[in-house]
């Protein structure tokens, strides 16, 4: 088991856990409640010079954890894979401007085509785009999703499955990200956190919890310490393997996007220095 959090220095913040407010205002809020990081959804991008951006994040003491995200790859016809390997593309371009070391990899997946085919594609999808992130000096972290989501949003969906993707690929630019979200229910989770840090692949630890009716699959996510979620355990699972990056608070939830920001980002830091 972990100890406990003490301080906010490892506290990074996505900014769909805010998604009403625009990037600038997340900026500022953050940096005024101590938080140390911030992964940047691509949403929140739209419109604006990425570059100062970055350096605006920077300024504020934040660093800029990575980028979310690239991926979906798979696809029914050959030039829908090729849009979306452009697309990753694009991705790689706006890491960059920002100042992202990681992008993270939201693999995808076709209703009705085998998995065995989309894993194929995400395969493929991710080695095209290897040699430019590389150059940009961008990592490509997997994210496994809960295999809920593997009729359209990942076929990958086991921390061994996204282990035995990047062995298969075995690049220094391509790991995973861990989010307890999805792989908090696996039995091989302790294992694969492990063999994850043998091989050097475990770039990224993302936290919130699992509720308890769950109303909504992607939206009706828990501040940490709400559900079912054993997270200070896993967190020490993570931290065994010589983790030392942020633990990342990628929270979906319609009812705290409903409510004060304000508010909401209070009890982030709370909940995060008591139940993580």
């Amino acid at each position: 088991m972990a100890q406990p959090i003490t301080d906010t220095s490892k506290l990074c913040i996505h900014t769909i856990t805010v998604k009403p407010w625009p990037i600038e205002t997340a900026i500022d809020r953050f940096a005024a409640h101590g938080v140390s990081g911030m992964t940047v959804w691509r949403d929140a991008l739209q419109g604006r010079d990425i570059a100062a951006t970055g350096r605006r994040i920077g300024e504020a003491g934040m660093d800029v954890v990575s980028l979310c995200r690239g991926g979906f790859f798979p696809a029914e016809t050959e030039a829908a894979r090729q849009a979306a390997i452009d697309d990753n593309r694009r991705a790689i371009d706006e890491a960059a401007a920002l100042g992202a070391p990681l992008i993270v990899l939201v693999c995808g997946a076709v209703p009705k085509q085998p998995l065995v085919l989309s894993r194929q594609q995400i395969q493929d999808g991710i080695e095209a785009v290897i040699d430019q992130a590389a150059a940009a000096g961008i990592r490509l972290g997997i994210e496994p999703l809960h295999p809920m989501y593997a009729d359209s949003r990942s076929a990958i969906t086991t921390l061994r499955q996204a282990n035995d993707l990047c062995a298969a690929i075995d690049s220094p630019w391509v790991g995973v990200a861990v989010d307890v979200y999805h792989l908090w229910w696996d039995p091989e989770l302790e294992a694969q956190i492990g063999r994850c840090g043998e091989m050097g692949k475990l770039f990224a630890f993302h936290i919130c919890d699992w509720r308890t009716p769950t109303e909504d699959l992607l939206n009706d996510r828990g501040l940490m310490g709400e559900g079912s979620i054993p997270i200070r355990q896993i967190r020490g699972w993570v931290e065994e393997t010589g983790f030392n990056g942020f633990n990342e608070v990628e929270i979906f939830s319609n009812r705290y996007w409903a409510g004060d920001q304000e508010q909401f980002l209070g009890r982030i830091v709370d909940a995060y220095l008591q139940h993580s």
